[in-house]
């Protein structure tokens, strides 16, 4: 084997934190498992350092929310979802008002802070059904944050009820919106996005929602779902989109001298597997190995990201587990609720002491937090 000392750089310059290009990124995604995942080990560790007191390297956090879709109606048809209906199939549906509420007394009564709460692209649901939704649970749970709207659907809201995102995204928000999922970010890349999803918003669509959501105050997670069309490159093309829009974000935070709106940024990164099963995209699927690599890498490139989430619902509790020395120091939440993965094969569960006992084994402290990472307990 040829000596490279150029790599020996590379590598010193990851472990001491500093910031990689897209051409260091596809150079490091080639190294030995064990290796790649030492060094996201090192950037969490250097991530969390300051955090909960300077604790942040021993604790693994965790959520208690569920995943509410208020409805499965959906005009994009992406060809990985095998959750969608029309509105003409017998299992449509719209939740209703007193559905919403029995779901979230049930979450609350579980400890749960907080619903996940996305659907279709509904096009006949007006700007008022979703007002009133937002306006009565903030009313009945005032302390429920609802996390909830990923950006294709501002997209499609856009669209429907012929109005500005920026106005869309501001009466939600004093509606009751506390924060807005990253879903929908499949892979931020065009000519991927026109191949498994040609209907839903494109690249800046979705980077603009958050732009705005960030300027107006609200705080969001992102996400990659990968391992279908796409290549590497399109994996690293999409982590340096984020990364971007994370420095614009930072830079309003820092500027921000107390008087207005304190701008949000994003708080978490969240990658998962193409689920194959009930779907109509014709995709080779990845394993364990695949997810484990691309995390790391994620780790390593997002060096503005604060959080990485294990997804321990795609890749099921003990890789969920061996993820959190792959670049996690989140586990996510125990998903009393899902709907969209398990529609694809996918049904994995997991319980709060299954959370203590897979965090503690790696010899972390386990704590509840809320959607802005502040400890629970």
């Amino acid at each position: 084997m040829i000596y490279d000392a150029s790599l020996d750089g590379l590598l010193q310059r990851v472990w001491d934190g500093k910031r990689i290009s897209q051409a260091d990124a596809l150079r490091l995604y080639h190294l030995p498992l064990e290796e790649l995942g030492a060094l996201a080990d090192r950037r969490r560790q250097l991530a969390k350092a300051k955090d909960f007191n300077g604790r942040g390297n021993d604790i693994v956090t965790y959520n208690v929310d569920r995943n509410v879709n208020y409805t499965n109606v959906c005009n994009v048809y992406c060809k990985f979802c095998a959750f969608y209906r029309v509105e003409k199939d017998d299992d449509s549906y719209v939740i209703s008002f007193d559905e919403m509420d029995k779901k979230i007394e049930e979450t609350i009564a579980l400890g749960g802070t907080q619903m996940l709460m996305q659907g279709g692209h509904h096009p006949k649901l007006t700007k008022q059904w979703y007002l009133d939704l937002l306006t009565h649970v903030k009313n009945k749970f005032p302390n429920f944050n609802i996390h909830g709207f990923s950006p294709s659907e501002f997209v499609h809201f856009c669209e429907v009820f012929n109005e500005p995102l920026e106005k869309i995204i501001g009466d939600f928000k004093a509606a009751g919106l506390g924060s807005i999922p990253g879903g929908g970010g499949e892979i931020l890349v065009d000519h991927v996005r026109q191949r498994i999803a040609p209907l839903k918003a494109m690249s800046n669509d979705w980077l603009e929602v958050m732009d705005v959501a960030h300027r107006l105050g609200l705080y969001s997670s992102a996400t990659m779902m990968f391992g279908h069309v796409e290549t590497i490159e399109d994996r690293i093309e999409h982590l340096e989109r984020l990364r971007a829009q994370q420095e614009i974000s930072l830079k309003r935070v820092s500027e921000f001298n107390g008087t207005g709106i304190k701008p949000g940024h994003f708080t978490a990164f969240i990658a998962w597997t193409f689920q194959a099963e009930h779907t109509k995209l014709k995709a080779p699927t990845v394993g364990a190995h695949e997810y484990l690599r691309t995390q790391a890498l994620a780790r390593i490139y997002l060096d503005n990201f604060q959080n990485i989430q294990s997804s321990w619902v795609t890749q099921g509790l003990e890789i969920g587990q061996v993820a959190l020395k792959y670049g996690a120091n989140d586990f996510g939440s125990i998903m009393i609720e899902e709907n969209v993965v398990s529609q694809a094969g996918t049904t994995f569960r997991m319980t709060v002491p299954d959370m203590h006992r897979l965090i503690k084994e790696l010899g972390y402290e386990p704590h509840q937090r809320d959607n802005w990472y502040r400890l629970v307990n």
